[in-house]
């Protein structure tokens, strides 16, 4: 036998221990407070339609890519919807990926170089550290949103900078002060890239766009599997950062093409985004609803995310089960996903819950804690 499978072995009891042993499961039925759907479009039926329709009449976008977009993965579909991209973002250059991890593996291994410096929020996305080991550069954490110690940190670094943050945390449903994190990016000639991940479609086109501030921000993810209701990511950016990526990141590089349905679906969601904006506005209602109920958290009033704080695993592992046991559906963050005694309920509202789903929800909660 593999002499390592016994300490793999041992790492799973361990976890399975302790309560945190991640399995997978499918099908489970309940109220949707888990999901990244926030605004309902991985199962609407007039989103489903428009994209039957459009294959209907367009058989080919069914086609396999047949290799990565440097050799025969790259299509007029691809093209053109990175065109339409940057165009709705008002950014000079888009590049799309099949995931947001994809993305950012790839900005934050090709950019910087073992001589540079990325300076990230300590809450920044996993995928965001990973690639920071690819890229061999020195790695700095600021405290959460935290300006003072991150102007702190940028006076003393020499060389080329980077920042990494998100506009929408995903684990406090927290926005990050974007526009001072730009005027101190500006101020010590840092390049900003921001995860938008979380915050795409909820808000529009998201932060970045709708405070303006294309011209303060190199590069900027957003991804297409949460609110948009389907998969893939772009980095929005300019020409020579996109050229640059396609020249040296190697999940890009090495990486074969998602098929053209994919492009295709990213493109229709913009446009059914667009057309429709009741969803968003339900949402926020559907958030009210939920705050009114007044239970501890540190997210914001407008955040999908609302985060309701239990450090003991065993007390967090009950009310999840509670919660299930009422057909409700709700996702515990234990530690190592976050901090030590800051282990969490982690709650997703959605523009399709009910008023009467959230108040069950809510008072729950409120019982147990």
């Amino acid at each position: 036998m593999f002499n390592a499978l016994s300490s793999f072995e041992e790492a799973l009891e361990k976890r399975k221990q302790k309560g945190i042993l991640r399995t997978l499961h499918s099908g489970q039925n309940g109220v949707d407070f888990y999901s990244n759907d926030y605004l309902g479009l991985a199962g609407n039926h007039d989103f489903q339609s428009l994209l039957l329709k459009t294959v209907q009449q367009n058989p080919e976008l069914l086609k396999g890519s047949t290799g990565s977009r440097l050799i025969s993965g790259n299509t007029s579909v691809v093209t053109e919807t990175e065109a339409f991209i940057a165009k709705e973002h008002q950014y000079e250059a888009s590049l799309l990926f099949p995931s947001g991890y994809n993305a950012n593996l790839a900005l934050f291994s090709a950019l910087p170089n073992r001589h540079d410096t990325v300076i990230v929020d300590e809450k920044i996305h996993r995928s965001v550290h990973d690639a920071c080991k690819m890229s061999n550069a020195r790695k700095i954490k600021f405290r959460h949103n935290d300006c003072v110690h991150l102007e702190d940190i940028l006076k003393r670094q020499p060389g080329t900078v980077y920042i990494a943050v998100e506009s929408l945390y995903s684990m406090d449903g927290d926005f990050s002060p974007l526009q001072e994190i730009a005027d101190l990016a500006g101020k010590y000639n840092a390049g900003l890239i921001v995860d938008e991940a979380h915050a795409f479609g909820v808000f529009g086109s998201g932060l970045v766009h709708r405070f303006q501030l294309q011209e303060k921000v190199l590069a900027t993810v957003v991804t297409y599997g949460k609110a948009l209701g389907t998969h893939g990511a772009a980095v929005l950016t300019n020409d020579v950062v996109k050229s640059y990526l396609i020249n040296f990141a190697s999940p890009f590089i090495y990486t074969t093409a998602a098929h053209d349905f994919l492009w295709m679906s990213i493109s229709k969601g913009y446009e059914f985004l667009n057309d429709n904006h009741t969803a968003s506005a339900q949402l926020q209602e559907n958030i009210r609803t939920f705050r009114k109920a007044n239970s501890e958290t540190p997210s914001h009033e407008n955040s999908p995310i609302q985060a309701i704080i239990i450090p003991d695993n065993g007390q967090l592992r009950m009310l999840t089960k509670t919660l299930s046991d009422n057909g409700i559906l709700a996702y515990p963050i234990f530690s190592p996903t976050v901090k030590e005694g800051t282990e969490r309920l982690r709650i997703c509202l959605h523009s399709f819950n009910t008023e009467e789903e959230i108040i069950m929800l809510t008072k729950i909660i409120n019982e147990f804690i």
